[in-house]
């Protein structure tokens, strides 16, 4: 059985963003793996809407309708599943297997996002280094990085 995946907010503006210096590497991942099943959750959703909209990410920001009919196109994209947070899925719970090596408050999004991975059997898809080090050998199945 194939994983599903679940995108970090890095990954999913660099996929949906062309000028982003990822972009590339988002695009080929998801190229050759992402359609074997990834999804976005409402986190992810809500820091797509608050980061591309906002005037200092980029001088030109996009609409609030435009970044929402963005992530609504992204439904009909093959592979596509919604990894919705139950009321249970609490931070404290779902973090709770590695939550010895979560290293500091940069980590508190990322940390509930692995969590999320690990519960619904997916692996959390991201450029960023350090979740390797917050799963561990445990749970190194479930982060894909990408270099």
């Amino acid at each position: 059985m194939t994983q599903r995946s679940l995108l970090d907010l890095n990954v999913l503006i660099a996929l949906t963003d062309q000028r982003h210096s990822h972009h590339t590497q988002a695009r080929d991942w998801f190229a050759s793996s992402g359609r074997n099943g990834w999804g976005i959750c409402p986190l992810t959703e809500a820091g797509f809407l608050r980061v591309t909209t906002n005037p200092t990410f980029r001088p030109d920001p996009q609409s609030l309708q435009h970044a929402i009919a963005i992530l609504q196109s992204l439904k009909s994209v093959a592979g596509y599943w919604y990894c919705e947070i139950k009321e249970t899925d609490t931070w404290v719970k779902v973090t709770t297997p590695f939550a010895v090596r979560i290293s500091g408050h940069q980590q508190i999004t990322d940390a509930y996002l692995l969590g999320l991975a690990i519960k619904n059997k997916a692996a959390l898809v991201s450029f960023d280094k350090g979740i390797r080090h917050m799963a561990g050998t445990e749970f190194k199945q479930n982060v894909i990085l990408l270099e």
